[in-house]
């Protein structure tokens, strides 16, 4: 110990130990430290546990201290905090297991051979403890978070499954992880425990803070169980297990976390399931769940690829094909023109490739009994699609410019029809020009399905509207960025009610309009319409991490947000025509009553996208998105 070391209070502290100048010395205590520190007593063992947990996480590929005894000595502290309530209520002490917990999964989150020296020193046992519930749920998110790690690599997810509990707690957990920070932190504040307090917002929030922390932490807990149960899910074995009806039904809805934008979500789980022939009959036959996935798949989400690929090889299975044609291809149907998708390339045309693998224009009668008529009418439009392609390629340009030029003339009249009143009118217009114009004229494109979209919203034909502003968004260049589109399919899926997929459409609409021209200082003015404020604040209400567990258990009062449009919303600004933000289709897209399209912008860009990426807070306003300097435009 240096020379006035002596002055600490705490014989053999941590902190005094590292400070010893000789190397060989310093390991010595070190691994002397963690030998002797589970059978003390003495004060301030919290302060050196949160300082191995800060350098846990700071240095987490740093071997130094696993050789030295480190997770032999967390280990053991877990086991005192679960077996002697006495020590574990005497001063900081209720900290520790936490800390140990987090180090543990520190220390295993990027090396396989930290995670084998771990699993050797016995740390599965104890974490399985508090994976238990043994003592609160924020040790087990720390729990659920080591042992996912442990599980990820093959030497060591052996000795984490052959605790068979481990894959039933963590599905349990996944499923009521939401309705346990409820009950037991947020619906009453007064019963808050106070050591969660602290180390939710470190000692420095008030209760809105500690609210705020709370769902991060909720949602940190519930995706966390979905990583672990990801491992599961790759060996065959334990999908009997995984694939129970109810956990299935419910994973579309599990988001993830604001601040695990990796995680894979609910539906990168259902994506590791249906990538195995096993798993497959459990998700076709699952109700609701193939509709949920559609409803991704044609939705701004961020997993959005991934719902993609799970209807894809539930259409390439034959024993799961004609049980999801139904739906699956009324939504794929739409995406058929979409180029890429992160890293996937050439989307549209796989997909195309996949609906029509067994086409036949003529099916058997058994084929034909395998899928309603609805489909088969689906299936032959596509077929004609593909054809149409085909043709283009080989007519001469000047005929297709004849074509385009035909179906701007049927457009304007349409637009002649929309402005006069006459929305039937104009819908059917917009298709006879959709029908004339060439398909590589895909501008001229995005402004007729984006135009009848609208049409379908005043008509009251929400799913109409979301397959035709798909379209458009495919075809948009880049793609899924087409401002009016995306104003228009959040209308849509207000209607029909799916909160979620609105608000992201509504996010991504607010997201294009920020991106004004470079130099341009009028158009940005950090200001948002009215109507598009209202909306976002509405979806953020209903997609409220904890509204499910709220309206079970008490605490918010219900209110119908799903309901359709009321009579005097006829007037209101939110069936309002959003600027486009494309200017090359400014003059020709028309709009109903739309507004100036005051453009504004996002102080935070990353902020937008990781909100979109996770869960929603109930809390959050709009200027928490964008900053200080946010002003309503009224």
């Amino acid at each position: 110990m240096e020379k006035g070391a002596s002055d600490c209070p705490f014989p053999g502290c941590f902190f005094c130990v590292m400070k010893e100048s000789n190397p060989v010395k310093r390991r010595t205590n070190v691994a002397k430290f963690f030998k002797e520190l589970p059978s003390q007593n003495d004060q301030g063992q919290v302060l050196a546990i949160s300082g191995l947990w800060n350098t846990a996480m700071a240095h987490p590929n740093d071997p130094e201290f696993l050789e030295l005894g480190i997770f032999e000595c967390m280990a053991s502290l877990i086991w005192k905090g679960i077996d002697n309530r006495d020590w574990l209520a005497q001063d900081q002490n209720i900290y520790i297991p936490y800390y140990a917990a987090h180090v543990i999964g520190s220390y295993t989150m990027n090396v396989e051979e930290f995670a084998e020296k771990a699993v050797q020193s016995g740390v599965i046992s104890p974490l399985l403890e508090l994976l238990r519930g043994r003592l609160t749920w924020v040790e087990q998110r720390v729990a659920v978070r080591a042992l996912g790690h442990l599980a990820t690599y093959d030497s060591t997810f052996p000795y984490v499954a052959e605790h068979d509990e481990i894959l039933e707690l963590s599905i349990q957990l996944a499923m009521d992880s939401l309705d346990i920070v409820y009950t037991h932190f947020l619906q009453f504040v007064d019963r808050r425990i106070s050591y969660h307090c602290d180390l939710l917002t470190r000692g420095t929030g008030g209760v809105e803070m500690e609210s705020r922390k709370a769902e991060e932490w909720a949602s940190q807990l519930q995706c966390w169980s979905l990583q672990l149960i990801n491992c599961f899910a790759f060996k065959s074995e334990f999908l009997p297990v995984i694939c129970r009806q109810d956990f299935l039904a419910r994973l579309p809805g599990m988001w993830g976390g604001l601040v695990n934008e990796t995680s894979p979500a609910g539906v990168g789980l259902l994506r590791t399931i249906c990538h195995q022939r096993a798993g497959r009959p459990s998700v076709a036959e699952c109700p609701g769940l193939v509709e949920s996935l559609c409803n991704i798949a044609c939705s701004s989400d961020d997993w959005q690829c991934m719902a993609v690929d799970c209807l894809i090889w539930l259409l390439q299975d034959t024993d799961t094909r004609f049980k999801v044609l139904d739906k699956a291809a009324t939504a794929l149907v739409d995406l058929v023109e979409l180029p890429c998708l992160g890293d996937h390339k050439r989307v549209g045309e796989f997909i195309t490739s996949v609906l029509l693998q067994d086409y036949n224009p003529f099916p058997s009668p058994e084929v034909a009994s395998k899928m309603s008529s609805e489909t088969r009418s689906l299936l032959d439009s596509l077929a004609a699609f593909r054809k149409k392609m085909k043709w283009e390629k080989n007519v001469p340009k000047e005929d297709l410019q004849i074509k385009q030029a035909a179906a701007l003339v049927v457009k304007l009249e349409g637009n002649a029809r929309f402005s006069s009143g006459d929305i039937q009118g104009a819908a059917l217009k917009y298709s006879e020009a959709l029908a004339l114009c060439p398909l590589r004229a895909k501008k001229e494109r995005v402004v007729l399905h984006s135009n009848r979209a609208q049409c379908h919203l005043m008509l009251r034909s929400p799913k109409e509207a979301i397959s035709d502003t798909t379209r458009a968004l495919c075809l948009h260049n880049p793609v899924n960025r087409h401002g009016k589109s995306l104003w228009r399919r959040a209308q849509a899926y207000k209607i029909l009610g799916l909160a979620k997929e609105s608000l992201l459409d509504a996010i991504m609409f607010i997201n294009e309009c920020s991106q004004a021209p470079e130099g341009d200082v009028e158009l940005k003015q950090n200001r948002v319409p009215e109507y598009v404020e209202k909306l976002v604040k509405k979806q953020m209400q209903a997609s409220w991490l904890f509204k499910g567990a709220a309206l079970k258990h008490g605490g918010i009062q219900h209110e119908n947000d799903y309901d359709d449009f009321r009579e005097e919303d006829d007037e209101d600004s939110e069936w309002e025509t959003a600027s486009d933000s494309d200017s090359d289709n400014k003059e020709d897209d028309y709009e109903a009553g739309s507004e100036d399209g005051e453009a504004w912008e996002s102080k935070d860009p990353d902020k937008l996208l990781r909100l979109k990426a996770g869960i929603v807070f109930k809390g959050i306003t709009l200027q928490d998105i964008l900053g200080p300097n946010y002003q309503n435009s009224y």
